[in-house]
């Protein structure tokens, strides 16, 4: 839930990308960092493990200007993709304005990434959203690999809902501006609405 600084004239949303180990979050992060106009962007908080991975979130801010004399900042968080800091995933999605899930398109981790949206389902939910209804962005990451799926089968299978979805090779760029674009409008569409 964004976060509304009466006093300041600000709003603070919350997107976070979720996903998989090693499917691409972290890599969306450092391409926007790197990209954005950096009298837009804050500094990138990463804290890995000796493995190069996650160990908890990414935090990027971004500033979006002013709307209805409102300063608008997001900040962008990734969680984890192991197993085993599951607890760590719940607590970063709490109070998210918006979900962008990274699939890694190898044919080999279908069934995690069908586990990883499964778990961030239940988790909407427990938190009272309904997952059908709460804003959503799926990104098809790593379309330059060799045994990739086609995209209609990973619509299949990760996007029950028909949200909008891209085709992403992170490591280069493709789809991840978009992505994130689809996602800052959908959360700034719902803002409206409040």
């Amino acid at each position: 839930m964004s976060l509304i600084n009466m006093a300041k004239r600000e709003i603070n949303c919350k997107v976070v990308y979720y996903g998989i180990g090693l499917s691409g979050k972290t890599t969306n992060l450092h391409y926007i960092h790197r990209t954005v106009n950096p009298a837009d962007v804050g500094d990138m908080v990463s804290i890995d493990t000796e493995t190069e991975r996650t160990l908890y979130f990414d935090l990027l801010p971004l500033e979006l200007g002013r709307v209805h004399g409102f300063q608008i900042r997001f900040q962008l968080y990734t969680v984890p993709g192991q197993v085993l800091y599951q607890q760590t995933r719940i607590s970063v999605l709490k109070g998210a304005d918006c979900v962008v899930f990274v699939a890694d398109s190898q044919a080999s981790k279908l069934q995690e990434n069908i586990e990883s949206f499964t778990e961030l389902g239940e988790e909407l939910r427990k938190m009272g959203k309904n997952p059908g209804d709460f804003p959503l962005v799926l990104q098809w990451n790593k379309r330059d690999l060799p045994d990739i799926l086609p995209v209609p089968v990973l619509e299949q299978y990760l996007n029950p809902y028909r949200a909008p979805s891209f085709e992403a090779v992170a490591v280069g760029g493709r789809g991840v501006v978009e992505s994130l674009r689809v996602a800052i409008n959908t959360t700034l569409r719902r803002l409206e609405r409040v």
